[in-house]
């Protein structure tokens, strides 16, 4: 078997470009929100006051949520980071389809032993990131994002919750 070669940094570092771009892009947008706002709490209208007050609150979510993945993206490339170091990073060796679609019972399988390795050590993140991994080839992306949370949280040194 050959070894994989490593994607071009220009290729590598892409979706981070991306992503940032697209996060100041929301920061100019969430700004003028909060401008507008500003304005409508100003205007002294009980109607205004109230349309200003909700809308300071979507920018304060919208924040969070945006650091969150930011977050979550930072701790899922240090794990990708260790597992490449020990040699670990989960292979997209499935069979596909002619179009590039995996092949669901070959995802099915590697789900399988996925869940298991869970099963049996459900406290380590490596595992957990592997599921990740084997939910999103089978197709559940909401569950591979789950999957990356309870990794993420594990190698945090945080415990999952009961």
């Amino acid at each position: 078997m050959t070894e994989p070669v490593p994607a071009p940094a220009r290729r590598r570092y892409g979706g981070l470009v991306g992503a940032a771009l697209v996060t100041v892009l929301l920061a100019l947008y969430v700004g003028l929100v909060v401008v507008r706002a500003v304005q409508l709490i100003g205007t002294g209208n009980g109607v205004g006051v109230g349309l200003g007050v909700a809308l300071l609150v979507l920018p304060l979510l919208v924040i969070a949520l945006v650091a969150r993945e930011w977050w979550l993206a930072m701790d899922v490339r240090a794990m990708a980071d260790a597992l490449a170091a020990e040699g670990g990073l989960p292979v997209d060796d499935l069979p596909r389809s002619p179009g590039g679609r995996v092949d669901r019972e070959a995802a099915r399988e590697r789900f399988g032993v996925a869940r298991s390795a869970v099963e049996a050590a459900p406290q380590d993140w490596r595992a957990w990131y592997h599921l990740a991994f084997a939910y999103d080839a089978a197709g559940d992306r909401k569950a591979a994002r789950a999957a990356l949370r309870s990794a993420s949280r594990l190698h945090r040194g945080r415990d999952l919750p009961g």
